[in-house]
């Protein structure tokens, strides 16, 4: 029997629920204290700063957050992991959409991705690898519109921008992800002429709105 997209969205969202609940719940009620990672960016989170010598400092932020709002509930960490990793998987199933043009194999892909060991056991302590998750899916997946529609816009570019800039606060090795896609656009832009201009100066011009702004 053919499944319909109304039943792929119902099973995606069940899914995000389940997977939700359970990582929540089962760290909740089985750990004693919260994982090493957590602890210490909450320790980071109390005298913020622009960086720190390890990790950047957005996971020490976002924890910081739920301190203040929850204090030292251990439920609401552990939460807080599961959305950012939930976060990812949305955006990832929303990319492989617009790119298979087939929903089965956006839920497929996202369910390839809870396979995963650091999308499941390691996902309750909320580190910096948790934390870059969706920063990732969104760099990755506005590149995507950026090529796919073969032309440059300001809102791409803004969004694309605005998610690196996050990524980076997230994990400083996430600069590895921009520099791909940094040598990626040179290629189509200035060698492969996967994007058309009128002029050099137009593709300069391109090129760099879309890594400047």
């Amino acid at each position: 029997m053919l499944i319909n997209k109304n039943n792929i969205n119902k099973l995606f969202y069940s899914f995000l629920i389940i997977h939700l609940i359970l990582w929540t719940l089962v760290p909740t009620l089985t750990n004693n204290n919260l994982p090493l990672d957590t602890i210490e960016a909450l320790a980071w989170g109390s005298n913020l700063d622009w960086g720190f010598n390890k990790h950047p400092p957005a996971s020490a932020f976002f924890l910081e957050v739920i301190y203040q709002t929850f204090g030292s509930q251990d439920w609401a960490y552990y939460l807080l992991s599961q959305l950012f990793v939930v976060t990812a998987f949305i955006i990832v199933f929303k990319f492989a959409e617009e790119f298979f043009k087939n929903k089965t194999l956006s839920l497929i892909s996202v369910l390839l991705l809870e396979g995963i060991y650091f999308y499941n056991f390691t996902t309750p302590e909320f580190n910096v690898n948790v934390c870059q998750l969706p920063f990732l899916s969104l760099c990755v997946y506005y590149s995507w519109k950026l090529f796919d529609k073969q032309t440059i816009t300001f809102k791409d570019c803004f969004w694309f921008g605005a998610f690196a800039a996050l990524g980076f606060l997230s994990k400083y090795l996430f600069i590895y992800l921009l520099i791909s896609i940094d040598l990626l656009f040179f290629y189509i832009i200035f060698i492969n002429l996967t994007f058309f201009f009128s002029s050099v100066d137009d593709a300069t011009n391109s090129y760099g709105a879309l890594f400047i702004r």
